[in-house]
């Protein structure tokens, strides 16, 4: 007896049933992948004036979850006539969660730089928007800064760090907090331009993520491929914090 529905024999033993299978599955076509480039609106925030002043640049990417709007606002203490901060939002929005009526009208909104999906066309498309808001933001002032800061919180640690060994701009300065050099980062190949930067590693005593003996790790990996590398730990957890962020400020001043 046969099935309508999926064409399956009632009766039929296990072994013939296979068979009818896997010669159905070679009568079906297989979807094609493509990809296709296309312009689109990005957002970023920025503090401070962008003009003739300015002689610190600094590149701030937030969290999984987070938008540049409410991440920059750690910054603002930092702000004055020698220093901009520049905070590109990552360009992958959701909604964080619903509301009791269970729509999305008053939900809250987070970003994320990206996932595991197509990941080399994300890394890519993150590289040129990245460049693309650096160039924009430098075409305003009168000369290039002296120092270019970058800094990756959390998620955003490994977009800082992909951007800062690619990019054809000086970075003087790479800051990771509650992050780690992303895996796919080859330390043989990019650790000579990493050398050249200050490299700095961040973390809470409590960070939930980035444990200290993940911190050590990560250190003793770095300096082994002959790469400085500085950390500082603060009391707290996978936070922002605004003593360790002077301090920083200072410390690059």
């Amino acid at each position: 007896m046969t099935d309508e529905s999926d064409g399956r024999v009632h009766g039929a033993s296990p072994e013939q049933r296979d068979a009818r299978e896997h010669a159905h599955s070679r009568d079906r076509l297989d979807p094609l992948e493509h990809h296709i480039v296309i312009p689109r609106t990005a957002r970023y925030y920025t503090l401070g004036r962008a003009d003739a002043a300015v002689e610190q640049l600094w590149l701030v990417c937030h969290g999984y979850s987070q938008l540049a709007s409410r991440f920059i606002t750690y910054f603002n203490t930092l702000v004055d006539a020698r220093r901009c901060i520049v905070a590109p939002e990552a360009l992958s929005r959701f909604y964080l969660d619903a509301s009791s009526s269970g729509t999305h009208a008053t939900a809250r909104v987070g970003a994320s730089w990206m996932t595991r999906e197509d990941r080399l066309h994300e890394i890519d498309d993150q590289a040129h928007y990245l460049d693309a808001v650096i160039a924009e933001v430098r075409a305003q002032l009168a000369h290039d800064p002296s120092e270019c800061v970058v800094l990756g919180f959390s998620q955003g640690a490994a977009t800082a760090a992909r951007w800062a060994v690619r990019t054809s701009m000086r970075v003087d300065r790479l800051v990771l907090w509650g992050g780690l050099l992303p895996p796919d980062l080859d330390l043989a190949i990019h650790g000579p331009r990493l050398a050249r930067m200050q490299l700095t590693l961040v973390a809470g005593s409590r960070d939930e993520y980035i444990a200290p003996a993940m911190l050590d790790a990560e250190t003793a990996r770095i300096e082994r491929a002959g790469v400085p590398c500085a950390r500082m730990m603060f009391d707290g957890g996978h936070r922002l914090d605004r003593t360790v962020l002077r301090a920083l400020a200072e410390d690059a001043t």
